[in-house]
Formats: C-alpha cells, sequence, structure tokens
C-alpha cells in the first residue's frame, strides 16, 4: 500500500484509524490456500478482526468462518458465510447462544464441557431438531513453541483428554445432539512450523481415540492453527513451505484413511495481520529529562497490541514515519506516545525515525489483528478509531469512528435524591408564614380563593401565572413580609415553585438588610 493512499486516508477520514490493504488480504489468503493440502479448509477466526468487509472479502475467497459470540455469528452470516461453513466456539456458551446456533443451523456446535451437551441436547430437543456438535478436547500434553499455550495443562477450555474415554455411553446416548467431530487449538503465535506440524499429528491422534470412543468416523476434525506473526526485531516468520510440506505428511494419510471427514485449520492473525496499519498523527513533540516524547492522537486504547503483548520487557511493533520530508536525513531516538493519561500509553520506546514534526503521520505496521477490539477503546471517552479498507486502489470506511453521541448514548442519567433538610422550629415557622403570605398574594392578586399550595406546586404551570402576575405576586409578598428582592438577583429556578419562592424569601429574610 503507498504512502500517499494512506495519507490519503488519513486526511479524509481523520486520525487515528486503521488501513486494511484488500490485496494484501487476499495476497495471503491464496498463497496459503495454495500450499495447503487441498482436503484443508481454511476457517477464519473472527475474533483477530471481526470487521464485516473483512469477513465478506475472506469468504469470497474461500474462507468458512470461526465464531465465539452472538455479534461475531451475525457478522459471518452478514458477510455471507454459509452456515454450513461456520463454528461456534466459546466455554461459555449460555442457552441463549446455543438456540441461536440451532436456528441459524451452522456447521456444530463446538462444546467445552459436559454440561453445555446436555444444555444443548434439551435446547435441540425443544426445537425438535438434531445439531451437529464437535467435542473440543484439552490434550494431556502441552504444546511446546506457542506463545500462548491453550491446551496441555489446567484450562477452562474442552474436556480433558482424561475424561473423553470414560464418556462413551454418555455421548453414544445423546438422541438430539449428533457428536461428529473433534476440536484443539493448543497453542498461539506458533513460529515454528516444526511445533504446528507436531500439534497436528497430535491433534489427529486424539481424533482416532474419540472415533473409536463414538464407535463410528468422525464427520470433521478441525486441528486449530496458531500461526504466527514476527512483530519484533529478534522474531522470524514462519518458513510456509516447510510448514506445508511437514502438513503435508501429517495430513495425507488421515486424509486418505478418512475421505468422508472434512479438515478445518482455523486461521486469524496470519490472515490479516500483515494487511493492517494503525495510523495516528503526533500532536506534539517535546523534551523531557533527556528523552524526546511524540504525543498522539492515538495509543495503546486503540492498539493494546502495541505495548508487548504480555512481555516483561518493552518491545516495539514495527512503526514508521508516513510523512515524505527528510527521510534521509539523520535519525531521532523517540519514545511515541497516546493521548492517554498513564504512563503504560506507549507505542514505542527509543525508537529511531528521522526527524518527526507535530502533524507528521505514523504507522504501526502488521497491525491488522487484534486491534481495537483486543483495546479498552472507552478508557477516558475517546471511543474506537475509524477503520477503512483499501479496494480496488480507493480507501472506503469500513467502521465509522465513534462519535462523543456514540459513546453517552447508552447512558442513563438517574437523577440524586435531594438531600433532607433538617430545619429549626423557627426556619419552619417562617417557611409557613411565607408560604401564608403567598396565598393571600395570590388572592389579591388573581382573585381565586383558597388556592391549595404545596412546596412542589408549579407557579407558572399549575397556577397558570404569567409574568406581569408573577411581577404583582412579588410586589405583594414583599410588602406582607416586609422584604424586599433585588431583581437583578432573581433567577428562573427561584420562580419554578412554592417551595423555590419560599426559599428565596427565607434566604432574604436571614440578610441583614431584610426586615421582619
Amino acid at each position: 500500500m503507498h504512502d500517499a493512499l494512506i495519507s490519503e486516508a488519513a486526511e479524509h477520514f481523520g486520525t487515528p484509524l486503521y488501513v486494511y490493504d484488500a490485496d494484501v488480504l487476499r495476497g495471503t489468503y491464496r498463497r496459503l490456500r495454495g500450499l495447503l493440502h487441498p482436503r484443508v479448509d481454511v476457517f477464519y477466526s473472527l475474533k483477530a478482526n471481526p470487521n464485516v468487509s473483512i469477513s465478506a472479502l475472506l469468504r469470497a475467497e474461500g474462507a468458512g468462518a470461526e465464531v465465539c459470540s452472538p455479534a461475531e455469528l451475525r457478522t459471518a452470516l452478514d458477510a455471507g458465510v454459509a452456515p454450513d461453513d461456520i463454528i461456534y466456539l466459546g466455554p461459555a456458551k449460555d442457552a441463549p447462544q446455543l438456540r441461536a446456533c440451532v436456528r441459524a443451523g451452522i456447521h456444530a456446535v463446538v462444546c467445552e464441557s459436559f454440561g453445555e451437551l446436555a444444555l444443548l441436547e434439551r435446547i435441540a430437543g425443544e426445537a425438535g431438531r438434531t445439531v451437529k456438535a464437535m467435542l473440543r478436547i484439552n490434550p494431556a500434553q502441552r504444546a511446546p513453541g506457542s506463545a500462548l499455550t491453550m491446551g496441555g495443562k489446567p484450562r477452562q477450555f474442552g474436556i480433558d483428554e482424561s475424561e473423553v474415554a470414560e464418556a462413551g455411553g454418555f455421548l453414544r446416548g445423546l438422541r438430539h445432539v449428533h457428536v461428529m467431530g473433534l476440536h484443539a487449538y493448543l497453542g498461539s503465535r506458533f513460529l515454528d512450523h516444526e511445533a504446528i506440524i507436531r500439534n497436528t499429528r497430535e491433534v489427529l491422534r486424539l481424533a482416532d481415540e474419540l472415533a473409536a470412543v463414538l464407535g463410528r468416523p468422525l464427520e470433521t476434525v478441525d486441528f486449530g492453527g496458531g500461526f504466527g506473526v514476527a512483530y519484533f526485531d529478534n522474531e522470524t516468520d514462519l518458513d510456509e513451505e516447510a510448514l506445508a510440506s511437514g502438513l503435508d505428511e501429517a495430513v495425507g494419510p488421515y486424509a486418505t484413511a478418512h475421505p468422508a471427514c472434512r479438515l478445518i485449520t482455523e486461521l486469524g492473525r496470519y490472515l490479516v495481520a500483515d494487511a493492517g496499519l494503525y495510523v495516528t498523527r503526533a500532536v506534539s513533540v517535546k523534551d523531557s529529562l533527556g528523552e524526546t516524547f511524540v504525543v498522539c492522537d492515538g495509543g495503546t486504547n486503540h492498539h493494546m497490541h502495541a505495548v508487548g503483548i504480555g512481555q516483561l520487557v518493552k518491545r516495539n511493533f514495527p512503526l514508521r514515519l508516513l510523512s515524505p520530508h527528510e527521510h534521509d536525513a539523520p535519525r531521532h531516538l523517540y519514545t511515541v506516545t497516546g493521548p492517554l493519561c498513564t504512563p503504560t500509553d506507549l507505542l514505542a520506546k527509543k525508537i529511531s525515525l528521522p526527524r518527526v514534526r507535530p502533524g507528521d503521520l505514523l504507522a504501526i505496521e502488521r497491525s491488522g489483528a487484534y486491534g481495537p477490539t483486543a483495546s479498552p477503546v472507552h478508557f477516558l471517552g475517546f471511543g474506537a478509531p475509524a477503520e477503512v479498507m483499501v479496494l480496488n486502489g480507493r480507501p472506503q470506511l469500513v467502521r465509522s469512528r465513534d462519535t462523543v453521541e456514540d459513546l453517552l448514548s447508552r447512558q442513563r442519567l438517574v437523577e440524586p435524591a435531594p438531600t433532607p433538610v433538617t430545619l429549626t422550629s423557627g426556619e419552619i415557622m417562617r417557611r409557613t408564614e411565607i408560604i401564608e403570605a403567598l396565598r393571600s398574594s395570590i388572592s389579591t392578586v388573581t382573585g381565586r380563593q383558597n388556592v391549595n399550595l404545596t412546596e412542589n406546586t408549579r407557579l407558572f404551570d399549575d397556577l397558570d401565572l404569567d409574568s406581569t402576575t408573577m411581577l404583582e405576586l412579588l410586589v405583594e409578598i414583599e410588602e406582607a413580609l416586609q422584604v424586599q428582592v433585588d431583581p437583578d438577583e432573581l433567577e428562573v429556578a427561584d420562580l419554578q415553585t412554592v417551595g423555590t419562592l419560599t426559599d428565596l424569601f427565607a434566604r432574604r429574610s436571614q440578610t441583614p438588610a431584610a426586615t421582619c
């Protein structure tokens, strides 16, 4: 993607924003699709980036969808993904989520506990349907090589491998749930292709074991994914060709032995990370105790991943200066921060860049995955950034920036009850005296007798007073109470109710200039 297109998007849609390159997205999918075994289906994990336009582009290329929430399910369907190309994961699926899966007729619900299977059995029975399910199994062995281990140790995900062998009777006895497959996701952000190949072999071993427990061949096996992306200087991207060759060796014999079994790999970060940039504008450049800071209009509220995704030592994502001037000039060390009132809002620490000036654009690369949806976009009320896709050489808005109205529209103001005021006996007598003077004055001015007054009686709305009558009424009360009110001190709020007018004269009665 040319810098000119990125700058055009920033000028037209404002900053900060995410910019996605449709050509890079397509290229990544097609390259991987050409390398993988033809029997392996690629499912896009929407958690990486749930933008509906990204889902639609990948669907058009042939990807299915792995979803984990009602919103992701709706997004996949809106993007045109066929229900039979959708699987639904998550360790805390409740009845409404399961009912949504049943209604949509998706390929499979990936069940993560026996209790969830029992709940799905009841819901499917109530709907008069037979629903397909896959078991998520937590292997007994850990998966080395992962930046984030998802299995092989105590986890909230899946059913422990040791429990599956003893559950054959329960699984075969389900009447409305057809357990037809296995899912295992052993880790995330693998950069070692050999680790992915080993894990795939492990999942296929588990598949054979589950088929034996069920007493029938499996119809679907999802061996996860977790293909990594190199973000930092000391990391190297996956060797795609070595990965594809090794996966072919692992998957080929299983595919041949099980010709009717659907094989799935689910990928999120790997498909979308390289297609995205996070673009932010320098607001100020300042020195503090020998360190130079570039303070930008966007920060970790939109790109929490840039803090180093869980690393104890800060490591910088790839970041570059977009502005065209002085690219060949001497470089300087800058600490790039966002707009948040916290010292942890660091996009890059002491990174070498050409000279940065206020107004310059900076871009964090490889930012297509886990951007705004994995960041505290509501912190300080800045909201989510705009998202733009460059498609056919033209930047197009695919998500509007949050406005203040968007952020406040779901809030509901509850007015606190007024604090009760404890009055002395003298104050009570004085307020009573004022209300009686008001009642008498109303009778004099309007001719109405025995008007029923309470503290909440509205002078204009309930008593039908106009401005002229109100002035006459004030004069009458002043004479009756021997208290003068300066017209310049009058506020509209003083004339709303009997109570507020009473407060006004009570205050004037306590001033030294007032006589009673």
